[in-house]
């Protein structure tokens, strides 16, 4: 992956916190490679990204190679037990990186998903801003926020920081603030 990374011109601007367990909040998201990117940056720091997955992708054939790259099958049939299954996962891993992409989608989003900040809140881990930069080839580590439960002030600088990113396609960006 950082061959990938590095032969196609990407660069990391920031750094990781020194935690072994926090969200990676990954932003904007309108394309199927910023999640390249996203790992490039986890590979540039060696660490090892999560995502999750329904659980029926993990099922027969498929079921290796989705724990292989990081996937974490969540039962969705119930949106509030998702907060609970992700808490969960924390609890029990000594060093874990989730990548959640709140916009949910790579199209325009009417709004973010506020998951990603429950599980965290719940979980008493931070968020990590970062985003993919297409016009400087950059991964860009943004802010780390601890969430305190005030979800407008805690995220007012991730807003910020995420308008400064200049997407794959700008046209499908969703950022509040």
């Amino acid at each position: 992956m950082i061959r990938w990374f590095r032969r196609g011109g990407w660069r990391v601007d920031g750094s990781l916190p020194p935690v072994r367990k926090f969200i990676l909040v990954g932003a904007p998201h309108t394309s199927n490679w910023d999640f390249l990117v996203f790992a490039g940056v986890a590979a540039h720091f060696d660490r090892h990204l999560s995502f999750m997955g329904k659980d029926s992708l993990f099922r027969g054939p498929l079921r290796n190679l989705m724990l292989a790259l990081g996937g974490v099958p969540v039962d969705r049939s119930t949106s509030t037990d998702l907060v609970r299954q992700m808490t969960e996962e924390f609890a029990k891993r000594d060093d874990f990186v989730l990548v959640i992409a709140p916009e949910g989608t790579r199209s325009k989003a009417d709004r973010w998903r506020t998951g990603f900040y429950r599980v965290a809140l719940a979980a008493g881990v931070p968020m990590v801003c970062a985003g993919p930069d297409y016009e400087e080839k950059f991964g860009r580590i943004g802010p780390v926020i601890h969430p305190t439960g005030d979800y407008d002030a805690d995220m007012a600088p991730a807003f910020a920081f995420f308008r400064t990113l200049k997407p794959k396609h700008p046209e499908r960006a969703t950022i509040p603030g």
